[in-house]
């Protein structure tokens, strides 16, 4: 498996493993056919995985936990904190205070059965705590021992520098795909290479919508979160659906698969960048993993770039943007 590196100094396998979607968020799921994806990943050479403590909520750290308990060692084990969920999966909303921070840590470590995190990112910037403050506890953890690196996601430019004042921020995780490149033209990019932050992308596929998988939200169940996505809907969907098209006649004539340009597309883009798609299928996972192999040429990033450059899919990413770029 090849490898890159985040930050100057944390080693991963060039394509991570999101997790998100085995417990929520995408329809029904099944922790035995999750469990198998997360040990095949790892049998193929993968050693990074993402969770966070939103995610089910909290039980996909636990499902994480399982399927690392006798794997840690093979392991990047990156969770997030700061999108405060109660047991019922209502919302509190975004936390960022100091002592928040450490009893949010504690119960990750708890919940997915190890003594450290690897990355332990902030999930989200809480706009009424000083970031300095919120990093002060972060480092703090890492002072302990409970975390080695840390990591800051959806955060402009001016915070991500003065997180990285208070403590060395690893990387930042921010969607990044063909379907969502803001992250070229705000100075996101361009602040996260100055400091030297690696750049993990999540939703690299676009919530699945770059595979091709989804033509409308009809297709998707009652609590598919995407089925209230802008990007997903109406006009939108219709325009976004002919931009896949031309996406997908570029894929045909390479021979590769939507899912696997889109992501040789992204790693094309450096080497400190390391998406995190998300899958629940041993298929899909080996899908992916593939697109590590495939080299585009100048011209074929050249042709992507043409059919989708930024700002080319219409639509917010999210329903409600307060929360991103805090």
């Amino acid at each position: 498996m090849l490898k890159r590196v985040l930050g100057g100094k944390l080693e991963v396998s060039a394509q991570g493993l999101g997790c998100m979607g085995m417990s929520e968020f995408y329809g029904p799921s099944n922790n035995a056919d999750s469990i198998a994806t997360i040990h095949r990943a790892l049998d193929l050479g993968l050693t990074f995985l993402d969770t966070a403590d939103m995610y089910g909520p909290f039980t996909n750290e636990v499902l994480v936990g399982k399927a690392i308990a006798e794997k840690r060692d093979q392991v990047v084990l990156a969770t997030k904190f700061g999108n405060e969920r109660r047991e019922d999966g209502s919302w509190v909303g975004i936390n960022g205070r100091p002592e928040y921070v450490i009893a949010a840590c504690n119960a990750s470590l708890q919940r997915l059965g190890v003594d450290h995190i690897d990355l332990y990112y902030q999930h989200r910037v809480d706009r009424t705590v000083p970031i300095e403050e919120t990093v002060g506890a972060m480092a703090e953890l890492v002072s302990q021992g409970k975390v080695r690196y840390l990591g800051l996601s959806e955060a402009k430019p001016e915070t991500i520098r003065r997180a990285h004042a208070v403590h060395p921020i690893t990387a930042l995780q921010t969607e990044w795909s063909l379907w969502a490149r803001q992250v070229e033209e705000n100075d996101i990019l361009a602040t996260v290479r100055e400091l030297g932050i690696g750049f993990v992308p999540y939703s690299p596929l676009g919530r699945g919508f770059l595979t091709g998988a989804i033509k409308d939200v009809e297709s998707l169940t009652e609590k598919d979160h995407r089925r209230n996505g802008p990007r997903f809907k109406g006009e939108n969907l219709d325009h976004n659906l002919k931009l896949l098209g031309r996406i997908e006649e570029i894929a045909k004539n390479l021979n590769v698969t939507n899912a696997q340009i889109a992501l040789a597309w992204l790693m094309a883009k450096g080497n400190d960048v390391v998406p995190i798609p998300g899958t629940r299928k041993i298929s899909r996972l080996e899908e992916n993993l593939a697109a590590i192999d495939i080299t585009l040429t100048a011209a074929d990033i050249a042709a992507l770039d043409e059919v989708a450059p930024i700002g080319a899919f219409a639509g917010e990413r999210y329903p409600d943007m307060s929360t991103v770029n805090g």
